[in-house]
């Protein structure tokens, strides 16, 4: 009607016409600053205020647990952390983070913090507590951050040393003061390179076992280890120096925050107990496994633990034990011993070496897998029996301990197992079970090449991340794990995830002597707040969007990265700008470049909610 109206003063002539051109200017003003302060805001308040103000019925998100009071015991789970509405006329969320609470909030992790699904857990006799039991919904409250958080100590000087008041647990400093694991001194916890068996120091060890065995050669033919009972992860860590990459793993138990220690140290470490599933990796994956004094029963529960570790030994691969049972002879650990004897031969293990270091007082034994499946069929009893792959689920995820033994691989010759080039060669060569689906070399070879030219000419040249910063990263849907090969000559290292619903392609990920685990992004990761980095995706989010929410993978990021860390995702427009207004709610800045690049960065921001204990 206003625009009709200023047509007939037009017609009429009664207002002469730059006038009335500068009155038409003033209203269309007047209509865009109008229409402007109704566009979509994503806030980030003091939720102290925004609770107050609003009733429960107002917003179905809020359970009636928030309402009651916080607790010692009270599980951070219990507080999802954000009133999210939708506002029907404009189809947006408007987001009011608010913190965890309850005695672990600041360690928060969803998957292993559960504390109603672990009280309610009718046996513990196989670490069923230790085991995943995820929250359902998925907590959407921000981990606040410890007192006096800072940057992390840059490697390699973090192998060494941490800031005391980014891992504030003194209990493991107390517990283990006579095995030199770990000391406090001053700002610092100190990593002298002890541990329960490394009398001599870590580094020592490491060099006793290749003197003891030549066969290891360190780097070349041993390219990719895991460490089950790791402790603060020195020996991984050393390791490192020699082209050892080591998956250090630990429970999250009464050894307080020993896989937090690693990670904030930059050494590869996972959270996992080996109870009642299997670990989340493939078969045939790793040329080692190292325990030194990891307190695992092995040939408990008909000896499914050891059985679990050959199912992901590589063939011909070793196993490397040191502990007691192998050089005391009290009547404690003779029975263990005779128990692991009987157990390693009915696997067909063979023992490679066995001896005693007189220096550190302590003794190891190296068995070695086999590498065809013949000792199997021509042992006098069928027991454990092998495993009838028909029957047999093919992922690691969820899935209980086999009892049985896996059938061992063959060539695509039909001859016995072949093992990897040796490191580095074993990188960009085409791994033998590459070869069993069709065109996957061909898909293999492209997608090295793909991530090799877009790492050199967009990631390190062209996007603004500090990648001197970067000590450790986490593709979320590594595929084949180009990514991770392009950038394999930078000082840091991948932890390559396969998400359960994408393709398998985690065994060719260790064949090239890289790491890896598989996950489910619809869950929290088994890992401990603020312990990467960087987080990288390659058009992830199309495919998880339509299993679980997308603002509840975004909360995920921003509690595994670190405060100065990086995400960089690479997807549609759509999907990055969504992933976009999420993250300028947790006020991360953000970039958009080449209309496909989403480079945020975290900062120390942390809602006013002042945590409850």
């Amino acid at each position: 009607m206003a625009i009709s109206s200023m047509k007939n003063l037009f017609k009429e002539r009664k207002i002469p016409f730059l006038f009335s051109f500068f009155l038409l200017l003033i209203f269309v003003t007047f209509i865009l600053i109008s229409n402007s302060q109704k566009s979509p805001v994503f806030i980030a308040t003091d939720i102290s205020q925004h609770h107050s103000e609003t009733p429960i019925s107002s917003n179905p998100i809020i359970s009636q647990t928030q309402l009651n009071p916080i607790t010692k015991d009270s599980n951070p789970s219990e507080d999802f952390g954000l009133n999210d509405t939708k506002n029907d006329e404009l189809g947006v969320e408007n987001f009011d983070w608010k913190l965890c609470k309850g005695a672990v909030a600041v360690d928060y992790i969803p998957c292993l913090d559960n504390s109603e699904a672990i009280k309610a857990l009718k046996s513990r006799r196989h670490m069923e507590h230790r085991e995943r039991h995820c929250p359902d919904p998925s907590p959407r409250c921000l981990i606040p951050l410890p007192d006096g958080y800072k940057l992390p100590v840059p490697w390699p000087k973090s192998r060494d040393m941490i800031w005391y008041n980014n891992v504030p647990h003194p209990k493991l400093v107390e517990y283990k003061k006579d095995q030199n694991w770990v000391v406090k001194s001053g700002d610092y916890l100190v990593f002298p390179g002890g541990g329960t068996q490394f009398k001599d120091g870590v580094t020592n060890y490491i060099e006793s076992i290749q003197k003891t065995f030549p066969e290891i050669d360190w780097g070349k033919h041993i390219r990719v280890i895991l460490d089950v009972g790791c402790g603060v992860a020195s020996f991984g860590g050393y390791l490192l120096d020699k082209n050892v990459i080591t998956m250090s793993l630990a429970p999250k138990d009464e050894h307080e925050a020993q896989i937090q220690f690693a990670l904030e140290r930059g050494i590869p470490a996972t959270l996992s107990v080996i109870g009642t599933q299997k670990l989340a990796f493939p078969d045939n994956a790793y040329d080692m496994i190292h325990c030194a004094r990891c307190r695992v029963h092995w040939d408990g529960d008909g000896g499914k633990p050891l059985m679990e570790l050959n199912r992901i030994l590589r063939p011909g691969g070793f196993f490397v034990w040191s502990a007691t049972p192998v050089y005391r002879d009290d009547e404690r650990d003779k029975k263990v011993w005779k128990a692991m004897v009987a157990l390693t031969e009915a696997i067909c293990w063979k023992v490679v070496k066995k001896t005693f270091f007189d220096s550190a007082g302590i003794g190891l034994v190296i068995y070695q897998k086999p590498v065809s499946s013949s000792c199997y069929e021509n042992r006098r009893e069928n027991n454990p029996p092998l495993c009838d792959q028909n029957n047999r689920s093919n992922s690691s995820w969820y899935a209980s301990l086999d009892s049985c033994l896996v059938p061992l691989p063959t060539s695509s010759s039909g001859n016995t197992y072949e093992w990897p080039t040796p490191w580095p060669q074993r990188l960009n060569n085409k791994p033998e079970r590459l070869s069993q689906k069709t065109d996957n070399e061909d898909i293999f070879d492209e997608d090295t090449k793909h991530w090799a030219a877009l790492v050199s000419d967009v990631y390190l040249g062209g996007l603004s991340i500090n990648w001197s910063s970067m000590r450790n990263v986490m593709d979320m849907n590594a595929g084949y794990g180009g990514f991770a090969s392009a950038i394999i000559d930078r000082p840091l290292w991948v932890m390559n995830v396969v998400p359960i619903s994408e393709p398998d392609t985690l065994s060719i990920i260790f064949d090239r002597g890289l790491i890896g685990i598989y996950h489910d992004w619809c869950e929290s990761f088994n890992t401990y707040p603020r312990t990467y980095d960087l987080l990288h995706s390659s058009f992830l989010f199309g495919n998880l969007t339509q299993r679980c929410n997308v603002v509840e993978v975004v909360v995920e990021m921003d509690r595994i990265v670190r405060p100065g860390g990086y995400v960089l995702v690479q997807d549609t427009m759509p999907m990055l700008n969504k992933l976009s207004s999420i993250l300028q709610s947790l006020h991360w800045s953000v970039n958009l470049q080449q209309e496909q690049f989403l480079v945020a960065k975290k900062g120390f921001w942390r809602p006013h909610d002042k945590v409850r204990k």
